[in-house]
């Protein structure tokens, strides 16, 4: 089993960038795939991206492709989004999500097996 606790959310103007960092307890990282999700209110939670346990592969929302990058270090037990040129429409609950699986992640969010608490990301002026 892995806890995951997401940090670096905030509020910040269209344009900005932002690294969300995804830190999970345990010795077993490596053997999770990683992913991360967004709900804004009144939606329902949505694919962002994920990414293999060697961090060669990973697979982003057709929207957010160019903009975020996902990105995993498994010596920290850390997952990361970079998350570049944001726009208010990214205002969301972020996500962590790990699959117990280390070439598993799909993009619904039922198939995933351990959730973080989130973070929020305001984009306003």
């Amino acid at each position: 089993q892995v806890q995951l606790v997401e940090s670096g959310g905030g509020l910040v103007q269209p344009g900005d960038s932002l690294r969300l960092s995804c830190a999970a307890s345990g010795r077993t990282f490596r053997r999770y795939a990683m992913g991360w999700f967004r709900q804004a209110p009144g939606k329902e939670r949505e694919f962002v991206a994920s990414i293999h346990w060697n961090g060669d592969t990973s697979y982003y929302a057709n929207s957010l492709k160019g903009r975020f990058t996902i990105s995993r270090d498994n010596a920290k037990n850390t997952a990361y989004l970079q998350m570049n040129s944001l726009k208010p429409e990214d205002t969301a609950v972020y996500y962590c999500a790990a699959d117990d699986h280390p070439f598993g992640g799909t993009r619904a969010a039922t198939t995933w097996d351990y959730w973080g608490q989130g973070t929020q990301v305001t984009v306003s002026s």
